[in-house]
């Protein structure tokens, strides 16, 4: 049996133009290298895996000119050494760095240290890292890699040119997966890709290992949306809609039905509530063309938020959402927690009424005054 390798691996760029979402680093990295006016010290910032250390392999290797086709074969050559300060970070970890500085590189121009998860370095072994990160020799460059920069001392950023990764947009994301699905000859479907997506919060690594999740889940090579909402134990979009148009119906019966079922099939009271605030901010977004792209949804899921959004009227989902938000931010502090849920969905499901008598008192008070 042939070694299985991760996508992630198998699939990480070795060149700018394979990076997803972070054109703003690449462009500036690049034209930085053509034009010889490369940092010696540079910080590279951002969540999880955004393409931090990726980006970071990429300038060493091409300062080095040195090329390679396969991501697999990673760094072996004398030019690139890389740390993780996570379980190097005493001052004697730094001093033993700053010895190999001081040689130069037996083999090309540069030698590249690359120090991931740089804010986990103690203070003492920040301080001792000073002089040489400000003053190194034309040979040495230094790229820090950190998801938390405001754990890094500001003298060390004082002394590093700073990149702010940012995270990968849904629709870059889905669009990386489809490319790889189609090269692997993996049949998929838009809503499962983008479900994918929004599951990883804009990290293109996580959003590879779920891909793997559901590829190595399902049945013959496909990625559908039924076996990804599944897999992830994710609450089908379905659910809401059918949610919203018996809670604007006002149909109590099916309501509470409707959410007893939610929660045979193992779903957190908590989660739905959240879930059903967000259904309602993306049916106010739906309810004007111009706001309607800020949904990261498949084309068919933004028309069906289209639709409903038609029917139900923007006063029934400011309102809805109003009790929903309470809801979650009471539910914790709730002793009968399915009750606390309930009771926020039979006030939502008699929002019709409450508007409609509050018309008419108004509208009487109104002929009142005129006569």
């Amino acid at each position: 049996m042939e070694n299985f390798v991760v996508s992630a691996r198998k699939y990480r760029p070795v060149g700018f133009e394979e990076v997803v979402g972070q054109e703003h680093i690449t462009t500036t990295l690049q034209n930085a290298i053509d034009n010889n006016q490369l940092a010696q010290a540079l910080l590279f910032c951002g969540p999880r895996g955004v393409g931090k250390t990726t980006c970071a392999r990429i300038v060493a290797r091409m300062i080095n000119d040195q090329e390679i086709d396969n991501p697999l074969m990673g760094n072996d050559t004398f030019n690139i050494y890389e740390l993780d300060a996570a379980s190097n970070n005493s001052v004697d970890d730094i001093r033993n760095l700053i010895d190999q500085v001081r040689y130069p590189p037996q083999q090309g121009k540069f030698k590249v240290y690359i120090i991931d998860e740089v804010h986990m370095l103690s203070n003492q072994a920040f301080n001792a890292f000073l002089k040489t990160l400000e003053e190194p020799p034309s040979y040495a460059i230094f790229i820090l890699a950190t998801t938390e920069k405001h754990k890094v001392i500001p003298t060390i950023l004082s002394r590093c040119q700073i990149f702010d990764f940012n995270r990968i947009e849904v629709s870059d994301i889905s669009g990386q997966l489809q490319s790889i699905a189609d090269k692997e000859g993996i049949e998929t479907e838009d809503e499962a890709l983008h479900l994918i997506a929004q599951k990883a919060d804009g990290a293109m690594r996580d959003a590879l290992s779920l891909f793997d999740l559901i590829v190595t889940f399902s049945h013959g090579k496909k990625v559908s949306y039924q076996t990804t909402i599944d897999n992830l134990h994710i609450l089908d979009y379905d659910y809401y809609f059918r949610m919203t148009d018996y809670l604007f119906t006002e149909d109590t019966a099916n309501v509470l039905l409707t959410f007893d079922d939610i929660l045979k099939k193992g779903f957190d009271g908590h989660n739905f509530i959240v879930g059903l605030a967000s259904h309602f901010r993306d049916l106010m977004v739906s309810k004007d063309t111009a706001t309607i792209g800020l949904l990261e949804v498949s084309d068919s899921i933004k028309a069906r938020y289209k639709e409903q959004s038609d029917k139900v009227p923007l006063s029934f989902m400011l309102t809805a959402l109003n009790i929903a938000s309470s809801c979650d931010i009471n539910y914790k502090s709730s002793k009968n927690q399915r009750l606390h849920v309930e009771l926020a969905l039979v006030k939502m499901a008699h929002l019709q009424s409450a508007i409609s008598l509050t018309q008419v008192s108004t509208n009487g008070d109104s002929s009142k005054k005129k006569s």
